[in-house]
């Protein structure tokens, strides 16, 4: 069963499983496939725990985790070879405590067309998430994906990196992998709306009326 986390700074070992099985999650899901995507969760050290390079993520154990400073320095096994876009977004954002990158197919091939999943359509997800915008292309494993990240890293919980995926995070493991589950629902949910002819914006007094239950129906302010 995923841990879940009852106080601020749970411990490495309980951080380490629910990476474990968000990983075991996104492979069962098909959010990735071969050895692609990776998962990483900052440790109350200020430490990343983060997913080695070349796994399969169904595979993966907690022997497969790499413990890197902030710095991407450390550790007895290579870290993924993304490391540095996950850096770049702990670095950003000190909210941030875990970051999930992974190829789900519909997000994915809205990211390959170049367009962005920013439409206020489905009211959770303007809610949760407001827009996903697409990031430039960047060559994966470099700093081009940090620069193309950096214009909207403060403002979004998700993004889709053009012609490669998508990159969620959040306060932790399992946040960020339901913000991933929500983006490639909401994108399949776009391109079958589109087969059937169109897509049907929330009103600016849809939105309007949605901002004003949001606190007490979901618990939050509505980022769209």
């Amino acid at each position: 069963m995923l841990p879940m986390y009852q106080d601020l700074t749970p411990a490495r070992e309980s951080i380490g499983s629910a990476i474990v099985e968000v990983c075991r999650m996104l492979s069962a899901n098909r959010l990735v496939v071969a050895t692609d995507g990776n998962v990483s969760a900052r440790l109350p050290s200020g430490k990343i725990l983060i997913t080695r390079s070349g796994i399969n993520k169904g595979m993966v154990s907690e022997t497969d985790l790499v413990e890197v400073g902030i710095d991407g320095t450390g550790g007895q096994q290579r870290p993924t070879t993304e490391i540095r876009m996950h850096l770049s977004v702990y670095k950003s954002r000190k909210d941030v405590h875990a970051v999930v990158h992974a190829h789900p197919p519909f997000a994915t091939a809205f990211a390959v067309a170049g367009i962005s999943l920013d439409r206020p359509v489905l009211p959770e997800v303007t809610v949760g998430l407001g827009s996903i915008p697409l990031a430039a292309y960047a060559t994966p494993s470099t700093d081009e994906v940090a620069d193309s990240l950096a214009p909207f890293v403060e403002r979004h919980d998700a993004i889709l990196l053009a012609n490669h995926g998508v990159i969620t995070f959040g306060p932790d493991v399992l946040d960020a992998y339901f913000k991933m589950e929500k983006v490639e629902h909401f994108a399949e949910v776009m391109y079958r709306a589109r087969l059937l002819g169109g897509v049907r914006e929330l009103s600016d007094d849809d939105l309007a009326r949605l901002r004003a239950v949001a606190p007490s129906s979901y618990g939050k302010e509505s980022k769209g």
